[in-house]
């Protein structure tokens, strides 16, 4: 009965919150599944071990170590091992864009939800205040029902897009941090795998 009574709420904010409930679904689903793809990230504990390998020229050791932990920091690091003799810097760079790809997927549509949603909400006011002035114009005063629906339709349109941009907020700002926090951690792993590469390609002198 709960659950009915939510629904005939809802559905009491007009047409526009058909569209506004969409982009909560949408926004579900993204943050789902973001959500576990940053769960399953391992640690990067480990990074500097394989850059210690690096230096020590074990790199079969080192590409093994990348293999066992699937994480964005060892496929750039491996990138670069694998073009050690060719350019490994632009190999990184190249995998570096692919895998903060990866990390962002999804995120512009979370973003471009958290600014529609209210919009939508907004739209939904104004087409509800405009329904019940024109009630207003034709009947006067004398149908207060009918006026006060159309702003509760306004009010209920208004506060749900708001809601589905806060919810959605949150976790989009959240997903975002971790984002610049391990495109930090390429950048900062892959000048020091460039570095260790350098030197181990400079020959002995007799």
């Amino acid at each position: 009965m709960l659950e009915f009574g939510f629904i005939k709420a809802l559905m009491a904010g007009g047409l526009l919150m058909l569209p506004i409930i969409l982009c909560s679904v949408v926004a579900l689903a993204i943050i789902l599944e973001r959500a576990w793809f940053f769960y399953q990230l391992p640690s990067t504990e480990k990074a500097d071990e394989m850059i210690t390998l690096v230096t020590q020229e074990k790199y079969d050791d080192a590409l093994s170590l990348s293999e066992e932990i699937q994480h964005p920091v060892f496929r750039v690091l491996a990138s670069g091992i694998r073009s050690r003799s060719a350019a490994p810097e632009k190999a990184m760079e190249a995998t570096g864009l692919i895998e903060v790809s990866r990390l962002k997927k999804g995120l512009p549509s979370l973003d471009t939800i958290i600014t529609l949603s209210p919009l939508l909400g907004l739209l939904g006011t104004i087409i509800g205040m405009i329904d019940s002035f024109g009630i207003m114009a034709i009947e006067g005063m004398g149908s207060p029902h009918a006026v006060t629906g159309g702003v509760a339709e306004a009010l209920i349109c208004t506060a749900g897009g708001i809601t589905v941009a806060v919810l959605a907020l949150i976790p989009y700002n959240y997903f975002l941090a971790r984002t610049e926090r391990i495109t930090e951690q390429i950048e900062h792993y892959a000048t020091r795998n460039e570095s260790a590469l350098q030197t181990t390609a400079v020959p002995v002198m007799p």
